[in-house]
């Protein structure tokens, strides 16, 4: 479902994400954990396509993030923090 392989993002001399590699099968429940500056952002954004990696690839049900990236968008959904026009108030269902 999900695959990592040596997944790098570099800005310049700064490694963003450096060469992620795991995997989460259908089913399974994942987290990011990490200090901030960690690359939680940066991987995300590298699986949401939002990025390009520097080096390594991924794919998500089963397409290619680099080779594949409209199939991989199809197949996503992503909401980053900010401005989202959610209520803080209201639980993840409430909102929906």
């Amino acid at each position: 479902m999900l695959e990592l392989k040596e997944l790098t993002k570099h800005f310049g001399e700064v490694k963003a994400a450096d060469h992620i590699s795991f995997q989460v099968g259908k089913g399974e429940i994942f987290g990011l954990l990490g200090e901030n500056g960690a690359g939680k952002t940066t991987t995300l954004r590298l699986l949401a396509t939002m990025l390009k990696p520097t080096f390594g690839t991924a794919a998500i049900a089963g397409y290619d993030l680099v080779k594949e990236p409209e199939k991989v968008r199809s197949s996503i959904g992503i909401l980053f923090g900010g401005e989202t026009g959610l209520y803080d108030r209201l639980t993840a269902a409430e909102n929906i």
